[in-house]
Parts: C-alpha cells; structure tokens; sequence
C-alpha cells in the first residue's frame, strides 16, 4: 500500500495555514487593539511583545502558498484567479504595516500618531481581506475545463463579507489574549476587559457562520447532520461552548497564560469544523484534493524538500519564542 501523497500534501498545507492563523492572528490582532489604546507608552508595550518575532510569524503564509502551488498547481490558479483582488489588498496590508511596524519607533513626534494609524488600518485591511477570500472560499468557485470561470467580483458575497468581521474578531481575541500573558498592570486589564465582549461576539459570529454555510450548502448539511457523522461531529460544538465558558471564566480571574491557550483552542476548533465542511475538496464545491493534486513524481520530489524544511521552521520559531519569554514592561527591553 503506497503513500498516499496529495492526502499528505494537504495536511502539510493545512498545518502551515493553521500556523499562520495562531501565529500572525495574535500579531495582527495587535493591530486591530490600537485604536481602543490611547496611551503612546501603552502601545509602544503592545508592539514590543511581538517586535522579536513579527516577521518570523508570516514564514507559514509563505511556505502555504509555495506548497498550494507545488502539490496542487490546478487549486492554486484557480483560487489566485478567483480571489486576485482580495489577496491583492491583503498583501498591501501586510506590506503597509510592516512599514509602519518600523516606521512609527522612528518618527519625530509629529508624525507618530500618522505612522499608528497605519499600522492600524493594515491590520484591519489584511484581515478583513483574508477573511473575505476565506468566506469566498468556502462558498465555492465556478469551474469550467480546469480554469476558473466566474467574474472578477464574485468574491463579493454577504456570506465572504461576514466572514471578515468574523476573522477581525478571531484575530482581535487572539491580540487582546496575548497581551493578557505579556503584560501587567493597566494594560493587562485593559485587554481582560476588551477580551470579554470580543470572545462574545466570536462565538456568535461562529454560530452564524455554522448555520448559515450548512443552510447554503446542501452536501455540507448533509455531512454535518446525517448519522452517524453527526455522532462523530457533535463533540465540536459542545467543545467551543466549554472552551467559551472556561475562557470567560479565566478572563474574569488571574490567569496569565490560560485566556490564550483558551483563544487558540476555540480557533482550531473553528478551523477543524471549516475542515469537516469542505473536506475533501480543495476548490469547492467539488474539486478534490486528488483531482487537483500535481504527478506522483512532483508531489513526491517536493514532499522530501517540505520534509527537511518544516523542523528547521519549528526550531527556530520554537527557539525564537523561547528567548524572547516573559513579560514585556514599558520602557524596558528583554534582558
């Protein structure tokens, strides 16, 4: 019995996009707090717990979209045909605050406050632009001979437009949950206060979601609620109500880390329920991962490559991580 290839190939991309989610969502999610910040040393504090590491965290969109490209060539252009202008602006996000990100420690006074709103609305246009390609996604393409055959704006859906206020709360929670575990003080209960109301609406904007996407969708209610997946598939959403409850719960107490490992856990469970939805197709509604999947020669070549090249990922941001540990104060810099 062979390996099967486009099978692994898509758990190593739907690994790498998990990273990226968890790892930038925090980061980004720092972005999306600044405007309920009013305090310059406040901020300074919330950019200088990811500024070790910020740009570490975007090497998993990179590797995703390196390996979509290589193990499934046909999803690849169909999905960058489909979605060109939403990844366009997300890219032009995320370059505008990393710029920023850079920028605002440099500027005189005058221009601070110009170079924190920038950082601000890239944040807010990366996400809500993932989001959307997201909702895009999951609501399918239309294919025609192997290329895709819808309009430039089809992207634009009030499902997909959801779906981005849906991951600006994901990503704000991930942010507000971070800063809990790195800072002290005022501003830990700042993000406590703001964690609370956030963690609320994420759960109601999954709800939605999960009505909505199975209410659309016939071949998604039917591999939710026929027997017996629905036996194997009820643990989800009991799961995201405990992990809601418990996170509140540790919110409202002195819990440093426990809110975030809570936020990261209540992400992957909405991840894995998106998985369940759209599984096996990898251009929905009806493209599977094997009929999308590049040669057995390609998949195989590029497999070993991806191999080697995971650990020293995992290494070095494990190692990254592990350096820059601790509290962030103002005013002062890891020792």
């Amino acid at each position: 019995m062979g390996i099967d290839l486009p099978l692994l190939w898509a758990l190593i991309i739907g690994f790498g996009l998990m990273m990226y989610v968890i790892m930038d969502g925090f980061d980004l999610g720092i972005g999306i707090l600044f405007p309920f910040v009013s305090t310059r040393e406040d901020r300074d504090t919330m950019v200088n717990t990811v500024a070790p590491v910020w740009d570490g965290n975007e090497t998993w969109l990179a590797f995703g979209g390196a390996g979509l490209l290589a193990a499934f060539p046909l999803a690849y252009s169909v999905i960058l045909s489909a979605l060109y202008l939403p990844l366009v602006l997300m890219l032009a996000g995320l370059i505008w605050r990393g710029v920023a990100f850079e920028f605002r420690f440099k500027a005189d006074e005058a221009h601070k406050p110009f170079w924190d709103k920038a950082f601000a609305w890239g944040s807010y246009i990366a996400t809500i632009s993932q989001g959307v390609a997201l909702g895009a996604f999951i609501n399918g393409f239309e294919v025609r001979e192997r290329t895709y055959a819808g309009g430039l704006f089809d992207w634009v859906t009030p499902f997909s437009l959801f779906a981005g206020v849906g991951l600006l709360l994901a990503y704000a929670l991930l942010g507000a949950t971070w800063l809990v575990m790195k800072t002290e003080g005022e501003l830990q209960r700042r993000m406590r206060e703001l964690a609370r109301p956030i963690t609320l609406g994420l759960v109601v904007a999954i709800a939605i979601v999960s009505l909505w996407t199975p209410s659309a969708h016939a071949d998604v209610a039917a591999r939710w609620f026929s027997l017996p997946n629905l036996l194997f598939f009820a643990p989800v959403p009991v799961l995201v109500l405990l992990a809601t409850v418990t996170l509140l719960r540790t919110l409202a107490g002195n819990s440093h880390a426990a809110p975030f490992l809570l936020a990261l856990l209540l992400i992957f469970l909405g991840y894995t329920g998106l998985a369940i939805s759209l599984w096996p197709n990898i251009i929905p509604p009806a493209v599977s991962i094997w009929e999308a999947a590049a040669p057995p020669q390609t998949l195989g070549f590029t497999l070993v490559g991806a191999l080697f090249v995971i650990p020293f990922i995992l290494v070095y941001t494990a190692w990254s991580y592990y350096v820059f540990r601790g509290k962030v104060r103002a005013g002062e810099g890891y020792h």
